[in-house]
């Protein structure tokens, strides 16, 4: 049985928003997280009750959300392919808004592994892809 624990689309997208709320502002609440994803705060309370049960969250006494070491890294990881696959679609042409619309979509699906390997190919390729778009 493989100690890997599968983390579902919603649990990083939650753990991304905690990530760039939490570099945009400097602290993150449920109502900044509601904002973020477009959705209720009521379902932002039952998932925030749900990721502290992981350990991937923790509150402060003033309600503020913090990510764990296992939350941060699971929110960077998913950050950092979002960033790589909005970037690499633009440059490519694909409008941004497009670009970043898709990359929300492959950035959960893509395997450590493919994503280690488009990530080398496009920093192999920067110069050629920077061309493209200018």
């Amino acid at each position: 049985r493989s100690n890997i624990m599968v983390i579902s689309e919603s649990v990083e997208d939650y753990l991304e928003s905690i990530l760039v709320l939490q570099e945009k502002n400097g602290y993150v609440r449920s109502v900044d997280i509601a904002n973020h994803l477009e959705i209720s705060k009521a379902s932002v309370s039952i998932a925030m009750k749900n990721l502290k049960e992981n350990k991937f969250v923790k509150f402060a006494d003033n309600h503020e959300i913090k990510l764990t070491p296992t939350g941060l890294e699971i929110a960077k990881s998913v950050y950092e392919k979002h960033l790589m696959f909005s970037e690499f679609f633009y440059k490519l042409g694909v409008p941004k808004d497009i670009a970043t619309r898709d990359a929300c979509k492959i950035e959960h699906a893509v395997s450590k592994t493919t994503f280690n390997a488009i990530k080398s190919f496009v920093q192999k390729h920067s110069c050629e892809l920077n061309s493209n778009n200018e």
